[in-house]
C-alpha cells in the first residue's frame, strides 16, 4: 500500500455566515459549524485512504470564538496519523469579518477519526503517512497518545495496556 504524506489529504473549505445559519445572537451554531467540520474531515479522510470513510469518534470540541453572521469561515483538514483502517484528521477553523475588520482569527480545532470501509462497511487497511515537516512530526507522534486515550475512554483498552500514556504521564 502506497505511503502518503500529511499534504496530500489537506482540505480547505470558506462558507459565508448567512441568517439560516446563525443563532438568535446572530452567531453561527454550533451544530452547523460542526457539520461544516465533519464533511471537510471526511473529504481528507476520503483523499487519504482513497476509499469511502466513516466518521468514528471526535475529541473534544470548544467554542473558543464566537463567530459572526457575515463572517468568512474557512474549515482545513488534513491526515496526522494513520493506524490500520483507522486515521486521526485534524480540523481547524478560522474565522474572519471583513466588513468589520475583524482579522482572521483560529476559533476551533479539534481532531476526528475516521475508518476507511468497503462497499459492506467493513474496515479496510488505509496508507500510512509520513510526516515532512516538524509539525507533521510532532502531530504523528502526539496521535499515538491521542488515539490510547480514545480507545481508554470508549473502554477498547485497559489503563495497563496504555503505554504512550505511561511515557507521557511518567506513570
Amino acid at each position: 500500500m502506497n505511503e502518503k504524506h500529511p499534504i496530500d489529504s489537506l482540505v480547505v473549505q470558506s462558507n459565508l455566515v448567512l441568517p439560516n445559519d446563525t443563532n438568535m445572537l446572530n452567531n453561527l451554531m454550533g451544530g452547523r459549524l460542526m457539520h461544516q467540520m465533519d464533511i471537510v474531515a471526511a473529504c481528507s479522510a476520503q483523499r487519504h485512504s482513497d476509499c469511502a470513510v466513516v466518521t468514528a469518534s471526535v475529541d473534544h470540541v470548544s467554542f473558543n470564538h464566537g463567530i459572526s453572521l457575515g463572517s468568512i469561515v474557512t474549515v482545513q483538514a488534513w491526515v496526522t496519523r494513520s493506524f490500520n483502517s483507522s486515521m486521526e484528521v485534524k480540523v481547524e477553523v478560522y474565522s474572519e469579518n471583513i466588513p468589520d475588520k475583524q482579522r482572521r482569527f483560529k476559533s476551533n480545532e479539534a481532531y476526528f477519526t475516521f475508518v476507511s470501509v468497503d462497499t459492506n462497511l467493513r474496515p479496510i487497511p488505509c496508507p500510512q503517512i509520513v510526516p515532512v515537516t516538524d509539525e507533521d512530526k510532532t502531530l504523528f507522534d502526539s496521535a499515538f497518545r491521542r488515539r490510547q486515550i480514545r480507545l481508554l475512554l470508549a473502554g477498547k483498552i485497559k489503563g495497563s495496556d496504555a503505554t504512550g500514556l505511561k511515557d507521557f504521564f511518567n506513570l
